[in-house]
């Protein structure tokens, strides 16, 4: 069943002593707002960890396939969706290059919508080759920033093994290596989300797929352990839900309300306990639900 609602969240998560989303184009350390020191993880990376834990739990089955994935050759995803159509075909010699016609871009788009679920939730550019057309997701999330600027430390690290007989003799019977990991001592962040009825309606997006992805934003860190990311959880989830499609607030003058302030400010906090999270002054408890406007319910999910 498609949505008849729209919806707008708030996501809340920490780090203990990892890095949660490192810069490729910094050497790996974490990601920083150069001017005011605070830090940033993609919605790109947030989405990996919704796309890992989905994949996990259904097993990367229809209607839970995963299209953007590692080592995934997306054309060969894209012909077999003109396969499943009927279109199979025109995917024969020259013609394997050549985008296909509206029909059938229409019909295989609509295939990979009811066979993906990151397709149908965060919408795809399929265009390249071979022609499956464009989705605009329903689901849509912002860079996640922490609540207070954060200190990127750089650690030296020995590897106590080399690789190769060569590098052993280069090093003179050492085998030490050196290295560098970068961490996050503790870092509070928030993301914003917000979910469209109406392109729900497109993709085929349900309420089954919505409980779905709520479940996935408050368990993706239990299954996404590693030495690199440190302790990382879920801290609150708190969604608004409006009667209308159209919406009954705006999603900025909600999210406005719900402050996350620490505790004691000039104190570094190396905890989740450092900070109170309040909407309108009042604290949430897990479960709990409220009237945050007329139309509008929050509800906290985490």
């Amino acid at each position: 069943m498609s949505l008849n609602h729209r919806y707008d969240f708030v996501l809340l998560f920490d780090v203990k002593d990892g890095n949660p989303n490192g810069d490729p184009d910094a050497g790996n350390l974490p990601r920083l707002d150069a001017e005011t020191g605070h830090g940033l993880m993609t919605d790109v990376a947030l989405k990996r960890k919704v796309r890992n834990y989905v994949g996990l739990v259904h097993g990367e089955q229809p209607p839970h396939e995963i299209y953007i994935k590692e080592k995934a050759i997306l054309n060969k995803t894209h012909e077999r969706a003109y396969v499943a159509v009927g279109a199979g075909d025109s995917l024969k010699g020259e013609d394997k290059k050549r985008k296909g016609g509206g029909d059938v871009v229409d019909k295989a788009r609509e295939w990979m919508c009811a066979n993906f679920f990151d397709v149908r939730t965060f919408g795809a550019v399929m265009s390249t080759g071979v022609n499956c057309g464009q989705v605009r997701g329903p689901v849509q999330m912002t860079f996640a920033r922490s609540i207070e600027p954060i200190v990127a430390l750089e650690h030296s690290i020995t590897r106590m093994a080399v690789a190769t007989e060569a590098e052993a003799e280069k090093q003179g019977g050492d085998n030490r290596t050196m290295g560098r990991k970068h961490t996050v001592p503790y870092g509070l962040y928030r993301s914003h989300g917000f979910i469209s009825s109406f392109l729900a309606r497109q993709t085929g997006f349900s309420d089954g797929d919505l409980e779905l992805v709520m479940t996935a934003l408050k368990d993706m860190f239990e299954h996404d352990r590693s030495a690199a990311r440190g302790q990382m959880a879920t801290r609150g989830l708190y969604v608004f839900k409006h009667d209308s499609e159209l919406g009954n607030a705006s999603a900025h003058s909600l999210f406005d309300r719900l402050t996350v302030t620490p505790n004691a400010p000039g104190t570094p906090a190396r905890d989740f306990g450092a900070y109170r999270v309040l909407f309108d002054g009042q604290p949430i408890a897990e479960g709990a639900s409220m009237q945050a406007a007329p139309g509008v319910t929050l509800m906290r999910r985490c």
